[in-house]
């Protein structure tokens, strides 16, 4: 009976409550439709990409500025233009790449806080088109994203250090005090820019606003394309962090490979493909999207430390994708290391196995799911796999077995899908079992 009440308070208020949330620091209002809302949740991870001028040092984007010297800031301005010349940039290809790894959009660093601009604006001479590249590199992207398939992003930040360093104005973030001759000129500018990103490129999906004031870039961008979905400024966007319970709206984490959300070289700690799956999968059942960066070189391309992280994780959702996309929160979102998801009418149910890292090809494992309970039309099945045939193992039988019980529905699975020639695989398993119920 206590069990009962527990999960029906947990139904009650992680599910069908639209509970509030938190609001963004920069969120204030949303005209998001919902239904493009309900889309971005469909599709569910993303890939976003943190680029400018100063990756060329390996150093955090933008940032750097703010407590600069003025030679620095000088040098940073008028030199590093100069040298950025990223003729190896194939927006195409790493639009593949990132669909092969599950994802579904990409969300590219427009401008950043520095205020270089990766498109031929006329608001500024601060531009890529003023470096050995010339070209218009944000056309590049978008073009290179559509034919690959997937939806549209773009990051801006109001904030424009260029902008203050010629209205000589000291580069910072916080407690910067304006005039208002000089605030009503920022929001002109920025409208301007908004103006430019959102009638030159054709339909943009999906807005990540990252600073203030981010009120004229809203309301330009909503104008102009109203089918827009922004995020941060809009709804909640957690960094670095994914949240501590089920919430059954629109929220996006935005996390890094690394420590930093630039190309950093040296003297970083990656995490592994391993880890990002687990990210990606605690996610989605907790009922948001995961937005997974990588910072590209100077050059344009994705190193290789994150290409082989983006491999993995194609490994894996090229299995398991039914389970991460179009999905909803369960009514719990996980058991001791097993994650669920559900399919929208909540018939199935995927269990994703996690922390099992040196699970054999051919063995057996049982579990028990107390939040589950089957009905006369269940069955299951382990994605990927027929269950039929482990490959020079005729003797094993993988066939999928399950039944309830008092203490929930047991379920006893065999990983026979051949992976990794040492026939062990370290990235979790995933159970489908349609036709159940919330055991309350």
């Amino acid at each position: 009976m206590k069990r009962s009440v527990i999960l029906l308070f947990v139904i009650a208020f992680a599910i069908n409550s639209k509970a509030q949330i938190a609001s963004d620091e920069n969120a204030s209002y949303n005209r998001n439709k919902p239904e493009r809302e309900e889309w971005l949740r469909d599709i569910g991870f993303g890939m976003f990409i943190h680029w400018s001028i100063d990756s060329q040092l390996g150093i955090v984007i933008s940032h750097s500025m703010v407590g600069a010297s003025e030679d620095y800031t000088n040098r940073f301005i008028k030199d590093l233009p100069g040298t950025f010349e990223p003729d190896e940039f194939d927006a195409y290809k790493i639009a593949v790449q990132a669909k092969l790894a599950g994802m579904k959009y990409i969300v590219f660093t427009a401008k950043h806080h520095s205020g270089f601009c990766m498109w031929n604006t006329k608001t500024t001479d601060f531009k890529i088109t003023n470096t050995p590249y010339k070209k218009d590199i944000l056309k590049e992207y978008v073009e290179g994203v559509r034919k690959a398939g997937l939806a549209v992003g773009l990051y801006y930040s109001p904030e424009d250090f260029k902008f203050l360093y010629d209205n000589n104005i000291t580069v910072r973030r916080v407690g910067l005090d304006l005039s208002d001759k000089i605030m009503a000129k920022y929001h002109d500018f920025i409208r301007r820019q908004t103006n430019e990103l959102f009638s030159r490129y054709g339909k943009i999906d999906v807005l990540f606003i990252d600073g203030k004031p981010v009120e004229p870039c809203k309301d330009e961008a909503w104008r102009l394309q109203p089918d827009l979905v922004i995020t941060r400024g809009a709804v909640e966007t957690p960094e670095q962090k994914i949240m501590g319970d089920i919430r059954d709206v629109l929220w996006e984490s935005c996390i890094t490979m690394g420590t930093q959300w630039q190309y950093k070289p040296t003297n970083d700690e990656l995490k592994s493909g391993t880890k990002l799956i687990e990210m990606l999968i605690e996610t989605r059942a907790k009922g948001g999207n995961l937005l997974l960066n990588i910072g590209l070189d100077p050059y344009g391309k994705i190193p290789d430390p994150e290409s082989r992280n983006l491999t993995e994780l194609a490994a894996w959702c090229f299995i398991n994708q039914e389970a991460v996309q179009a999905v909803r929160p369960w009514i719990i979102s996980h058991e001791d290391n097993i994650w669920f998801t559900a399919s929208k009418d909540r018939k199935t149910v995927y269990a994703i196995i996690t922390g099992i890292y040196d699970w054999t090809r051919g063995d057996r494992k049982d579990f028990i799911l107390r939040s589950v309970k089957a009905t006369e039309n269940t069955k299951i099945s382990v994605l990927g796999q027929n269950s039929l045939v482990v490959e020079y193992n005729p003797g094993i039988n993988p066939e999928c077995r399950f039944r309830q019980t008092e203490k929930g529905l047991e379920i006893s699975v065999v990983r026979a899908q051949r992976i990794y020639n040492n026939s062990k695989w370290p990235n979790p398993v995933t159970v489908k079992i349609e036709n159940v119920v919330p055991n309350l």
